[in-house]
């Protein structure tokens, strides 16, 4: 702030004014203002001096007003509500215990202050993981933008798929009307040809377009999915059930993307809501810095690009996969 805008605080507060009356007359907020005046009592000597007729005097700060300390109701009641607290029950369980064993008189905001603030919280802890170049990366579904239905002039949100590379957080997102096995596999193939290349492993969510059986060892992958990755050479690890901090990037890449590049907007078709999603990667969202890393993201994939693991010259002959998976599903089915 400027100097003078901060003498005339100085010299409204000397002269006894509150920092309502400084706020109104200056029209600067009061957080500021109580700022200042604290700056002001703990420098002393340094006080604004006041001009008063042709003196000139220093005017002492004001005495802060006398504390008011008030006993909580429910500190007669202090051990009992300990040990409720101590047990993880709530507010509303303690105070109507409070009332009919204790005879307690006072009202429920009154428990609920007094018990929060007995209430210890252990702050949540996350371990954060480091990953080599082209080692991992993470592909989930989440919503798109509202788009209109083809023939119609309804509007609907379409599936948001997105792949995130770990280590250097660059995404390929698109949008898709329907899901499938195969839809599911084919995005994974035209993500990878995005980026010019495969990891080691892909890290998904128990989702039926990629796992059957979920389990912790050993999970049963569809017989689509699981031909996709053997033709790129790619390991599936599908993350533990009810465990999505397991594959917190790409999480947090949808949640990005609908925040920033989708909310409040409409597309009047499919192709118009990709064209713009892979124009924002290019121009804003590989441009960040991103915020743990504190390095650019595109600047991180061009170090990370020549650790992907190479492309197979040809791509996958679809309706091949689709009968051989039905052959094995015969034979699966005719074993059983």
């Amino acid at each position: 702030m400027k100097q003078h805008r901060q003498a005339t605080i100085f010299t409204l507060l000397a002269a006894g004014k509150s920092q309502h009356e400084v706020s109104r007359v200056t029209g600067i907020n009061r957080k500021t203002i109580r700022g200042y005046q604290r700056k002001f009592e703990a420098g002393g000597s340094n006080y604004p001096r006041v001009a008063t007729g042709s003196a000139i005097q220093n005017t002492p700060p004001r005495p802060p007003a006398p504390s008011k300390a008030s006993t909580s109701a429910c500190e007669p009641y202090r051990a009992f509500i300990e040990a409720q607290v101590r047990l993880r029950r709530n507010f509303t369980a303690i105070y109507q215990d409070l009332v009919d064993q204790q005879g307690f008189a006072a009202g429920y905001n009154s428990v609920k202050r007094f018990a929060g603030g007995l209430r210890q919280q252990d702050p949540q802890q996350f371990d954060r993981l480091e990953f080599a170049p082209g080692e991992e990366c993470q592909v989930d579904y989440g919503e798109g933008a509202l788009t209109r239905v083809p023939g119609s002039e309804r509007y609907r949100k379409p599936r948001l798929f997105v792949m995130t590379l770990r280590y250097s957080r660059r995404s390929f997102r698109r949008v898709v009307w329907k899901s499938s096995q195969e839809a599911w596999a084919r995005l994974h193939e035209q993500a990878w040809r995005y980026f010019g290349g495969c990891c080691g492993y892909v890290v998904l969510d128990n989702l039926k377009e990629g796992v059957i059986k979920p389990d912790l060892y050993e999970p049963e992958l569809n017989s689509v999915y699981a031909a996709v990755l053997a033709h790129y050479g790619v390991v599936a690890d599908p993350a533990r059930v009810r465990d999505p901090n397991r594959k917190g990037t790409v999480e947090n890449a949808i949640g990005h993307t609908q925040a920033t590049a989708l909310k409040g907007r409409r597309f009047e078709s499919i192709e118009e809501q990709n064209a713009f999603l892979e124009h924002w990667e290019c121009k804003w969202a590989a441009q960040r810095i991103h915020g743990s890393a504190r390095r650019q993201v595109e600047a991180m994939f061009q170090e990370e690009r020549p650790h992907l693991k190479p492309l197979p010259v040809g791509g996958l002959r679809w309706p091949r996969i689709d009968h051989q998976c039905r052959l094995k599903a015969d034979q699966e089915q005719r074993t059983a």
